[in-house]
């Protein structure tokens, strides 16, 4: 009788390989499988958003299925962090300066996706680790129904009528949280003035908050009158929240300002299905899903060559008339962010 090949083979991955790699939840057994630790705002509240049909594409294209975990910017890098040792992600997604933290600290192998030679030199890595997938900006939304007129400035948020009525999310947790500091600190003119309006602000803020993207239901609700978000997350959500409304906050006489806050997307160092991760980055920057990013997604391509004229890139184009755009120094942000934190916390009492 011939031999049973299965039992050396299986005699030889116990001696090779850790246990978890030889059983139930093997390599082998779920080699059709990519792992995503992402940002929140990309999946729909209904299963309508750029990340469903994005995978669902993906599924069928390729037979490779997504597993997906969502939370706020920095703690999808926390978790990929206490990972290392054993990584179980394959992709992960997050906003600045939460990108760069991630290849500072090792957790980013480079790969170029497909088509990542159309994504501007500003929205990926000079060595190769990431590039953004879907282009965003930083913004602020409002109750439409209580409130008619949407506040124009920062100094507009100091009034009583927001006490306990406005809340932002949490800066180094959520990357939407993170952003209120970048932002504060451009239009205030430095950290010391930033962080003095923010003292004044918190009297009428209701608190902390792990993710941006639950502000909005409140905003919508009237639980809320001010939030903050980001336009392609906020856009999304107001095809099924009708009295959220975008705006973007300047200084007291003053244009209103934003910046770029793109996804970007890196291969996760020593992920257990690194073939299937760089399937999936080149699906996300393929003509097909960049075209999806407005159309479905509510936001912008990341690929320069993507021309959308869907009537949400119209919307979007409108919304963003008149705004002016800066860049922040992301390196210097992924350097001090710690220290930008603390003086965040001691100012307001976080």
């Amino acid at each position: 009788m011939p031999q049973n090949p299965a039992k050396p083979l299986a005699a030889l991955c116990l001696l090779a390989l850790p246990l978890t790699a030889c059983g139930g939840t093997s390599a082998a057994s779920d080699e059709n499988v990519v792992t995503v630790y992402s940002a929140d705002g990309l999946k729909g509240e209904h299963g309508d958003g750029w990340y469903d049909q994005v995978f669902e594409d993906f599924e069928k294209e390729t037979g490779i299925k997504v597993e997906y975990v969502e939370g706020g910017s920095g703690e999808m890098v926390q978790r990929t962090t206490r990972e290392k040792r054993n990584p179980q992600a394959d992709v992960l997604v997050t906003l600045p300066p939460f990108i760069q933290q991630a290849d500072t600290k090792g957790l980013l192998q480079k790969y170029a996706p497909e088509g990542v030679d159309h994504v501007s030199g500003a929205d990926k890595a000079a060595n190769g680790t990431w590039t953004a997938v879907v282009n965003n900006y930083f913004g602020f939304v409002h109750n439409k129904k209580e409130l008619k007129q949407a506040p124009t400035t920062w100094e507009d948020l100091l009034d009583g009528k927001y006490r306990n009525k406005l809340q932002y999310s949490t800066p180094g947790v959520a990357g939407d949280g993170t952003a209120v500091l970048i932002k504060a600190m451009h239009d205030f003119g430095g950290e010391k003035p930033a962080m003095e309006y923010l003292e004044k602000l918190q009297a009428n803020n209701v608190g902390p908050s792990a993710s941006t993207g639950k502000l909005a239901p409140k905003v919508d609700k009237g639980e809320l009158l001010v939030a903050n978000g980001d336009v392609q997350m906020n856009y999304a959500q107001s095809r099924s929240m009708p009295n959220l409304g975008i705006w973007f906050p300047a200084r007291e006489g003053g244009r209103p300002t934003t910046f770029a806050l793109p996804y970007a997307a890196g291969l996760v160092t020593d992920a257990p299905h690194s073939e299937n991760g760089r399937k999936l980055l080149d699906h996300m920057l393929s003509q097909k899903a960049q075209q999806q990013v407005s159309e479905i997604g509510g936001g912008f391509a990341a690929r320069q060559d993507v021309k959308a004229t869907d009537a949400n890139a119209i919307a979007l184009t409108k919304l963003m008339d008149g705004v002016e755009a800066f860049e922040p120094d992301w390196d210097d942000i992924e350097k001090n962010l710690t220290s930008y934190i603390d003086a965040w916390k001691s100012a307001t009492g976080n």
